[in-house]
């Protein structure tokens, strides 16, 4: 092999290694970058559930299976939360609807987590709902207590499975189920979920 032909092979050789080098750390940023983008509360996709979490303080509580919080190290951004998997009645539905055993729900969750109660929101398939809430299985931080689950357990919430979000819907239906064999909350009182307040159960 004469010098010359050695020299281009090695320049030859030299770019491509330079070039997948490159390539390699073009795919490392992108991938970086849209993990940053997916993983807080503000973006629409994100990673797996198991690997998605939020702090977050308790601000306001909107109804049975509705809060507001505000994210630590956010700038005090506040975030409409829907609980994922459970179904509590209407306080204030379409067209003033309220259901019964509907204030007993909100009562509950409030009682649950009043404004200033730390907890953890762990996301499962989808972020957000088609009202722009964000979806989240709540767990109160001082204990662990699983708010979603224990709603339903109480008798406050129905099972209400939205797929793709079902990881923990076993556990809801069977919780529920429980509720209403023992006539714990609403199924004593209302029979079933879904009963207007001035309606008969």
């Amino acid at each position: 092999m004469t010098r010359t032909a050695g020299m281009a092979r090695m320049s030859r050789t030299a770019v491509a290694t330079v070039a997948a080098v490159m390539a390699a750390a073009m795919l490392l940023a992108v991938a970086c970058g849209r993990l940053s983008a997916d993983s807080g509360p503000s973006g629409s996709t994100g990673p797996p559930a198991a690997a998605w979490q939020g702090q977050a303080v308790i601000t306001t509580v909107v109804d049975g299976d509705t809060v507001r919080v505000r994210f630590s190290g956010r700038g005090g951004e506040e975030e409409r939360v829907r609980l994922i998997g459970v179904d509590t009645p209407e306080t204030h539905g379409a067209g003033g609807l309220r259901e019964c055993f509907g204030r007993e729900a909100a009562a509950r969750t409030a009682a649950l987590l009043p404004p200033g109660t730390q907890v953890r929101l762990e996301r499962d398939a989808e972020l957000r709902d088609r009202y722009g809430r964000l979806l989240a299985y709540v767990y109160r931080a001082s204990d662990d207590l699983f708010v979603n689950l224990t709603l339903a357990r109480e008798g406050f919430a129905a099972a209400l499975t939205v797929p793709p979000n079902v990881t923990h819907e076993q556990d809801f239906v069977a919780a529920a189920a429980a509720a209403r064999a023992a006539d714990r909350g609403l199924w004593g009182r209302c029979g079933s979920p879904d009963v207007a307040v001035d309606s008969p159960p």
